[in-house]
């Protein structure tokens, strides 16, 4: 059941990424929800090495929309791209 979790994410991943960007913003918050409990689900099954594996990718992957929900938890108003601004 994990690695068809796995496949499924990585291929949502794949059809979001080829979406134009004001079209990525709804799924691609649903997948960066979901990644944290794949991970984990990982890390629980295989090994604690391949969830912190997992999470690398995720972070790797991720690291524009963390950096922006980090800056806004901080206070900050970091600014969108235009694509994103309505």
């Amino acid at each position: 059941m994990l690695v068809w979790a796995c496949i499924l994410w990585v291929f949502a991943a794949t059809a979001v990424a080829m979406l134009p960007i004001r079209h990525q913003y709804i799924p691609g918050v649903a997948l960066l929800i979901a990644a944290p409990l794949l991970i984990l689900w990982i890390g629980l099954s295989v090994a604690w090495w391949a969830g912190v594996l997992a999470l690398a990718a995720f972070v790797s992957m991720f690291r524009n929309p963390l950096r922006y929900l980090w800056a806004k938890a901080r206070g900050q108003n970091p600014q969108l791209p235009p694509e994103l601004r309505s």
